[in-house]
């Protein structure tokens, strides 16, 4: 397998400032199909990725589950690669998921943006999930094999969690693959709200989605 045989899949709303640097982080990896689906956005978002190669721009209604399926749908490689907007992958991703041999799915460690060892501490606690809890979140650029992907039915079309609940239906089928990467991500999270306060409010959402809150209820509390 080569990187040119995996699809990414990055989906959109409004992010004309990290578009741009998400799919040109893709094809420098080596991918040659990079699918934006866009949920409606209504700054530039459509003309930078464009202007930065991808391969497709796909429109679809808003919600992160129903763009990362409607993109999929449109992948013709072996696997496919979900990446968010505002993350970049660095230059060996690709080739580090053909270099692992029967990989099923998987993700990567993440290197955020920012100083400081309160992010150092974030970077080891994901890659710690995904090792012992075989967990795997979105902004770690969560890949999969596309035959396995569609056998399973894909991402859950919910306004959130929709990574939580893939991951809980592939670790039935192969524990993922964490793999160094990394994949970098934007701190304008943490920076917005504050690192603690943010940690605190995801782990909150996760052990209400785990207790079966439904997660239209949870989109509410996360705006």
């Amino acid at each position: 397998m080569k990187p040119s045989d995996i699809s990414v899949v990055i989906p959109t709303w409004n992010e004309e400032t990290t578009i741009e640097g998400s799919i040109r982080s893709a094809i420098e990896a080596g991918a040659v199909e990079v699918i934006v689906c866009d949920g409606g956005s209504n700054d530039n978002t459509i003309a930078r990725a464009t202007e930065a190669g991808a391969s497709a721009i796909i429109r679809s209604v808003p919600g992160r589950g129903v763009q990362l399926n409607a993109g999929a749908m449109f992948a013709k490689r072996d696997f496919v690669l979900f990446l968010h907007a505002d993350n970049r992958l660095s230059h060996d991703c690709l080739r580090q998921i053909c270099d692992s041999p029967d990989v099923v799915w998987g993700a990567f460690k993440q290197q955020i943006e920012a100083k400081g060892f309160v992010y150092r501490w974030l970077e080891k606690g994901n890659a710690t999930r995904v090792k012992w809890r075989n967990m795997a979140f979105g902004d770690q650029a969560i890949f999969v094999e596309r035959s396995t992907y569609k056998k399973h039915g894909g991402f859950e079309e919910i306004p959130l969690m929709e990574d939580v609940a893939f991951s809980r239906q592939m670790r039935k089928v192969a524990k993922p693959r964490l793999l160094a990467g990394p994949v970098i991500i934007s701190a304008r999270r943490w920076q917005r709200r504050g690192v603690i306060r943010q940690t605190l409010r995801n782990w909150y959402l996760q052990f209400a989605y785990a207790v079966g809150v439904p997660p239209r209820r949870l989109a509410k509390w996360y705006r």
